[in-house]
């Protein structure tokens, strides 16, 4: 009898797990994100103040994608448009809303892009959860490339590129 109900115990945990509604990006993540940015670089770490903002907008498929960076009791906003160009391959554009597309893929309820600017090659990774979000960005100067394995060799050559700058926020839906 004991193992029974331990049986029926364990069917219903498993089944109501199995019941749980998938979230769904970036409909279930809407909102605004607050917490701190640290930004840790070889000059040490420093602390900022950030908000994420993710809000629908009166155009189908774009939403409102606003960085903001809080230091010295000023708020430095970063107004973007994220915009749905195929949902189901988890292709979208973040709109600077200057001439600026960046490419952004979702995989698994996170959104990874990666672009170039005047020399720097930057990844930033959004990882969204129920109630949370974890914010990355790594960024690295490409010319200060490592070049390792040998030409003419069964070794493949190799190119790294040392990290310089990593920024990292839990930020928490308000």
């Amino acid at each position: 009898m004991k193992k029974t109900l331990l049986l029926i115990a364990v069917l219903f945990f498993i089944n109501s797990f199995s019941q749980e509604k998938a979230l769904q990006f970036p409909d279930d993540y809407l909102g605004v994100y607050k917490g701190d940015l640290k930004i840790h670089s070889v000059r040490g770490v420093k602390e900022i103040g950030m908000e994420f903002h993710l809000n629908t907008t009166d155009q189908i498929d774009q939403y409102q994608y606003m960085l903001v960076y809080i230091f010295d009791d000023k708020r430095q906003e970063r107004k973007y448009t994220l915009i749905t160009k195929d949902a189901s391959k988890g292709q979208y554009l973040v709109d600077e809303n200057n001439g600026i597309l960046l490419d952004a893929q979702l995989f698994d309820n996170n959104l990874y892009f990666m672009f170039e600017v005047e020399g720097t090659i930057i990844t930033t990774t959004l990882r969204f959860y129920k109630n949370n979000m974890n914010f990355e960005i790594t960024a690295t100067n490409k010319n200060k490339k490592v070049v390792t394995g040998q030409e003419n060799t069964d070794v493949t050559e190799v190119i790294s590129y040392p990290i310089t700058t990593v920024q990292k926020a839990h930020l928490i839906k308000a």
